[in-house]
């Protein structure tokens, strides 16, 4: 073999090896990604199978409200420890936080779960454990989302980005159809073990993990621990915000939107249990259509054409339609396919906005901006249980999926004259890719 045959076999082998998954390129990056889908498949599974053990087991007639304030509670810690969160994050090794978290968890899901063995808890010990395990949750998935760079090279942050999308989707599937079925199975202690299993095996998976470098190299643990303090700390998050107009308005609109859309979560055990008739079988459906419909949505949102602002109205008018479907023709087909639709939507609209942020936000901002943006998103959830959760026991299920996509329509109405209202009057001294139909013109990352 000649030096110039070698040399195109070689280049032919590294870009065959480019062109695997991540996961099976970078076993560092997998390793932890597996430890995030564990973790985050814990909590929904908790979140779901709790809520089901609540409204066809322990609540009565107070089951809307009782759903409601525990979906509520276990959102409460993403928005209100936020900057305890980063300070946390900025100053620890990474690798020692999601240790650390994921083992807490653990150790929060045996103990419930050894108290629900022993007798049945009184609804104020899930309350309190959902807030634990949510609030180390949300250590957890803030600190492996700044920890990627460790973890893979520049080449590879797109597709480390694309598959922490999918983790939602993945989690919410293999969660939302295991909560409901393990405790119809296994009752309230089955399904807290099983959390508590996951949790320990991401722990595992977290310590036997070498982040590159090492505490105190390069790129290692203890360098990386204060690495993104100073980008963040550059400006006051509300100055982030008020220099980047056209994209505060993009939040505002999809945090109206959460307000309708996330009440899918109260909604449908409500709407399975007095529609339906079902048992937790059915909610595990409707919630593995919600999971398998995102991620779906993830993998095929970035190969929609259009201005990111057009394909999200678009998506969230057909997210509305969805919606009320369930509410105009009763039935559990129509209910599992307007959960997928809609997952699709959720899908679809989170791949394109995260990639036009990552464009649009400048870099030193971003740290600042993810923070604003997940506590302004994640402040909607416990306001939505709540509200849903007290109309629940005075409106129907029907009634409330109609309420659902009549929220939903204006929002996505404000979202294309927003989009519109940048493309014809670009703001001066904008960059250019702040148009979004220039942004929709990138290409956005391929997930494999």
């Amino acid at each position: 073999m000649t030096a110039d045959q070698a040399a195109e076999a070689a280049e032919a082998t590294g870009a065959t090896a480019r062109r695997r998954p991540l996961v099976l390129r970078n076993r560092r990056f997998a390793a932890v990604w597996a430890a995030q889908v564990l973790t985050q498949a814990a909590g929904r599974m908790f979140q779901v199978g709790a809520v089901w053990w609540l409204v066809g087991y322990a609540a009565g007639s107070d089951r809307g409200l009782a759903s409601g304030a525990f979906l509520a509670v276990s959102t409460l810690p993403a928005v209100a420890l936020a900057p305890l969160v980063a300070a946390l994050i900025a100053r620890r090794p990474h690798r020692t936080v999601l240790g650390a978290s994921a083992a807490v968890a653990g150790l929060v899901a045996l103990g419930t779960a050894g108290w629900t063995y022993a007798a049945t808890p009184p609804m104020a010990v899930m309350y309190g454990a959902a807030l634990l395990l949510a609030g180390c949750q949300a250590v957890f998935d803030p600190c492996l989302t700044t920890s990627v760079p460790e973890l893979v090279g520049d080449d590879d942050i797109e597709a480390a980005t694309g598959f922490e999308l999918a983790t939602q989707s993945l989690a919410g599937l293999a969660g939302g159809l295991l909560g409901p079925l393990v405790v119809d199975g296994a009752g309230l202690a089955g399904i807290v073990a099983g959390c508590a299993g996951a949790y320990l095996l991401a722990a595992a998976l977290i310590g036997a993990t070498r982040f590159p470098g090492g505490p105190g190299a390069p790129g290692g643990d203890d360098a990386a621990a204060g690495s993104d303090a100073p980008s963040a700390a550059r400006r006051p998050l509300r100055r982030i915000l008020a220099d980047l107009p056209f994209i505060r308005r993009v939040l505002l609109c999809f945090t109206a939107a959460n307000v309708f859309t996330t009440a899918v979560f109260v909604v449908m055990p409500l709407y399975t249990r007095s529609v339906l008739h079902a048992d937790g079988s059915t909610v595990a459906a409707l919630e593995a259509a919600l999971g398998a419909g995102t991620l779906v949505g993830s993998f095929t949102g970035g190969r929609l054409p259009g201005a990111p602002t057009a394909v999200g109205a678009g998506c969230l008018g057909l997210m509305a339609a969805a919606l009320a479907l369930p509410g105009l023709a009763a039935g559990q087909a129509p209910a599992v396919g307007a959960m997928a639709v809609a997952g699709w939507s959720v899908g679809v609209i989170g791949v394109r906005f995260v990639a036009l942020f990552q464009r649009l936000v400048p870099a030193e901002d971003r740290p600042g901006f993810f923070a604003v943006m997940q506590a302004l998103l994640g402040a909607t959830f416990p306001v939505s249980s709540l509200a849903f959760g007290l109309l629940g026991d005075h409106l129907s299920p029907r009634t409330l999926c109609l309420v659902q996509a009549l929220g939903v329509l204006p929002v996505a109405a404000a979202l294309w004259w927003t989009g519109r209202r940048e493309a014809a009057a670009p703001e001066a001294g904008a960059p250019e890719a702040s148009d979004p139909e220039a942004s929709a013109a990138q290409p956005i990352g391929d997930v494999r």
